[in-house]
């Protein structure tokens, strides 16, 4: 399968993006020339790294049925000082909400994600140091 987006400039430093029939708008903060209309480009690698990441967990945890109540993923990422600038480093933090959870099988999903199926971690791998943690927040029955 291959992928294919348009983007077209809309003025100043915005930008709108046509993904599967979708719009993003990209543009850059107001002391560079922009008019904060959407997020900056580089975040939304890690934007990327979470959804893929995400949906692949999601997928594993219903196969293996797993239940959780939720689960967030937190992405942060270092850049380089210098030009061009790049992350260098990005960590993901995956925190699973809700009873009995079975912590085992959470983190069988997380490493299938991030070392077996997840194109953009591993994309992202090559450049980058790409570290992760798995955080429970156990409910207790009352």
């Amino acid at each position: 399968m291959d992928h294919k987006i348009q983007t077209k400039w809309t003025g100043q430093m915005s930008f709108d993006s046509q993904v599967d029939g979708h719009t993003i708008t990209m543009d850059a903060n107001p002391e560079v020339g922009g008019e904060d209309k959407g997020p900056t480009p580089k975040p939304m690698l890690l934007v990327s790294l979470s959804g893929c990441t995400g949906m692949d967990i999601a997928s594993l945890l219903k196969k293996m049925r797993v239940d959780v109540d939720d689960f967030t993923i937190d992405v942060s990422g270092k850049l380089t000082d210098e030009h061009p600038k790049h992350y260098e480093e990005i960590h993901v933090v995956y925190q699973f909400t809700g009873k009995n959870l079975d912590h085992t099988k959470i983190e069988k999903a997380v490493n299938l994600s991030q070392e077996r199926y997840c194109g953009v971690s591993y994309m992202l791998g090559q450049v980058a140091k790409l570290t992760y943690e798995v955080m429970y927040k156990d409910l207790v029955e009352v």
